[in-house]
């Protein structure tokens, strides 16, 4: 097993990159170096396919980590968005097994990822205009269409495994959501990796998620208090 402390990476099949985050105590809420370790691991894929989850079945990811302070939660934002591109824009399909809790940035890495295998006790839930923000409005109309997307994000309601899977959020519903997405990956890894590049690519392009993503992303860190902006003008002062 090798990664940092807060993401664990493996190869539990050949041309498989398994990721599991690993802050259970804190149900893998995000923090800084969380992020970036998910930033550093899909910026250098070599493998044919990926599996996101989780070392506890207790949460996939609760969301950002509340003991941060709001300038640092505004960067983090920032740089999931970042996330988020990378992960649409990765050539190799993204399986995201769901245990637990998907909230917040938890629900919109399993959004940015091409398939999702729950378990039966998988909630998600995207919680984002009761603090100024819209969240995952980019990627969710493409899977559970326009009016329920805008039911999601307006509501922040909490979606359990069953009505996911009935509206199109989950893909797939399994008592060990872990070894389905294992299986599925290591499946997807012996097709031709040119043609599902290409498969995810359109897909892609069809559904209009990425400038969807990228005006989200922007509006966002203007609804921040001390926008990232603001806050990087104020780095690059102090260090004058």
């Amino acid at each position: 097993m090798n990664g940092t402390e807060e993401l664990l990476a493996d190869r539990p099949e050949r041309d498989v990159l398994r990721l599991r985050l690993n802050r259970p105590d804190q149900l893998n809420a995000l923090n800084a170096p969380l992020v970036n370790a998910l930033l550093e691991a899909f910026d250098s894929v070599d493998a044919r396919a990926v599996v996101l989850g989780s070392t506890t079945p207790r949460a996939f990811c609760s969301g950002a980590d509340t003991g941060l302070e709001d300038a640092e939660r505004a960067r983090m934002s920032d740089l999931l968005y970042e996330l988020y591109e990378r992960m649409v824009k990765l050539p190799v399909p993204i399986i995201v097994a769901l245990e637990g809790d998907a909230v917040g940035g938890g629900a919109q890495l399993a959004v940015a990822a091409d398939l999702r295998v729950a378990g039966p006790e998988a909630k998600i839930r995207v919680a984002g205009p009761a603090h100024g923000l819209a969240v995952a409005a980019w990627g969710l109309p493409s899977l559970v269409g326009r009016g329920r997307a805008l039911d999601l994000c307006l509501t922040m309601r909490t979606v359990g495994a069953e009505e996911a899977l009935a509206i199109g959020l989950v893909d797939r519903i399994e008592y060990d959501p872990g070894e389905v997405a294992v299986g599925l990956a290591s499946a997807f890894a012996q097709l031709d990796p040119a043609a599902v590049a290409r498969a995810k690519h359109v897909v892609s392009r069809a559904s209009g998620c990425l400038d969807a993503l990228r005006e989200e992303r922007v509006g966002n860190r203007e609804a921040w208090s001390g926008s990232v902006a603001a806050l990087s003008t104020q780095d690059e002062e102090r260090g004058r």
